[in-house]
């Protein structure tokens, strides 16, 4: 059996806290209206809403690069709903003495369709716990839309409701030609 190291239980135990805190989250059910056709050619708010299942693979640490009790894992995820797509990326964690306290940060390249537009794009998590007290953002990277993307922007707020994940998308896109 693989012997995982102290930084990849850390972040192992960052995730799993993140799970549990998010899920106690204010729950929000205010959509944004769909946009206009009379407005083509102006970004637009948007909605979008769905699952995804993730893996968490811890990577091994590098002594030549950092410290060697930050965590490093790689990110799988499957996207399910009005975002319909796969990503990969990483993400490094660190633990402090202090039970509840940790943060990590992570980068996705997500390649999908949106509503129907399909495209590639970055996503920027940056989290942190200060004794149990969440605090996560997930944005697009600007300007990291590809193809029919090209112009995304928003942010994404995950939820784990029962152990099964759930994202809600608000962004903006310009309208299709």
């Amino acid at each position: 059996m693989k012997k995982i190291s102290r930084a990849g239980v850390a972040v192992i135990s960052v995730w799993l806290n993140f799970a549990l805190v998010v899920n106690a989250w204010p729950q929000s059910s205010a959509r944004t209206p769909s946009p206009d056709p009379a407005q083509q050619g102006k970004s637009m708010p948007t909605h979008a809403s769905g699952t995804f299942e993730v893996k968490l693979n811890p990577q091994p640490s590098d002594d030549k690069v950092g410290d060697p009790t930050v965590g490093r894992m790689a990110i799988d995820k499957q996207f399910h709903g009005d975002l319909e797509g796969t990503s990969k990326g990483q993400m490094l964690t660190a633990m402090t003495d202090v039970k509840g306290s940790a943060g990590y940060v992570a980068i996705e390249r997500v390649a999908g369709t949106v509503h129907g537009r399909s495209g590639t794009f970055a996503l920027q998590h940056t989290g942190t716990m200060t004794r149990g007290a969440p605090q996560l953002s997930v944005t697009v990277v600007p300007d990291s839309g590809t193809g029919q993307l090209v112009g995304l922007a928003g942010t994404m707020e995950i939820k784990i409701v029962d152990g099964k994940h759930f994202y809600e998308f608000e962004y903006t896109l310009p309208a299709a030609p």
